[in-house]
């Protein structure tokens, strides 16, 4: 019988020491993961919107609501990739489920994110914009898809790099091209409509359209909620089924 109460204690250890570690030694702490995407947003504003004069209203904060919820991707996914080999001391002398591993990094990138909404807050109101109630449901529901999503992608990557240690660079390579290819830096409205099917393919376009349509529009549910509800359960599964086929041979190869 599975005791949830030892299950849940030790992801919430894990994930605690990940966060403590991730900046045991910054001055600036947690800031970071606000700093970095704000830098970027930074850089990106002065290209598209003063140097080419990319015409759409509140850009600024158009791109910080893309590039958090892409912070939560890209780190969940390149951490995952490493979490079993990183841990592999831990895995060889402590029976418990593997497959928490990835859920700590996935937990932690989520908090990270949470950490993130007073920013966003602060953005709105600069331009005249209010949060809207419809937050408090919308929020944990893309929580839950997100981190669903990513939980999938996180443990297929890790699972399958035990064997392949060339998908933690495929991985990096990866996502700085599907970077490009989601619509962070452009709305998906900038796309012929005959094309916006294939972006559509990029299985992390709906939850950056979805998170944007809350955070500026208060729109909960949408195409892209579903969109995305559909790749977090397929991730999910994909994840889950590839696991439980590798994990029997993981104790030969770490």
């Amino acid at each position: 019988m599975i005791d949830f109460r030892y299950f849940n204690d030790l992801v919430f250890v894990l994930t605690k020491k990940d966060i403590k570690s991730r900046y045991k030694t910054s001055v600036l702490g947690y800031l970071w993961s606000i700093i970095n995407p704000l830098a970027f947003a930074a850089i990106f504003y002065v290209i598209f919107q003063v140097v080419m004069r990319f015409d759409m209203q509140n850009y600024a904060l158009f791109l910080v609501t893309g590039l958090f919820t892409w912070q939560w991707i890209n780190n969940s996914a390149n951490a995952g990739a490493m979490i079993f080999i990183q841990n592999a001391s831990l895995i060889k002398k402590i029976i418990f489920p593997r497959s928490i591993l990835p859920l700590s990094i996935v937990l932690q990138d989520a908090f990270h994110f949470l950490m993130s909404v007073p920013v966003i807050i602060v953005l709105l109101l600069i331009f005249d914009k209010t949060p809207s109630w419809n937050w408090f449901i919308g929020i944990p529901i893309l929580l839950v898809i997100q981190c669903t999503l990513t939980y999938g992608l996180s443990l297929l990557l890790a699972s399958i790099n035990l064997f392949f240690r060339d998908v933690e660079k495929i991985t990096g390579l990866l996502f700085t091209a599907l970077f490009y290819m989601t619509p962070i830096l452009f709305p998906i409205s900038k796309i012929p409509e005959d094309y916006r099917i294939y972006i559509l393919l990029n299985p992390f376009t709906p939850i950056v359209i979805a998170w944007r349509e809350l955070f500026i529009d208060g729109i909960i549910f949408s195409k892209y909620t579903l969109y995305s509800f559909g790749y977090a359960i397929l991730f999910l599964i994909v994840g889950v089924v590839v696991y439980r086929k590798l994990r029997w041979k993981f104790a030969e190869v770490l």
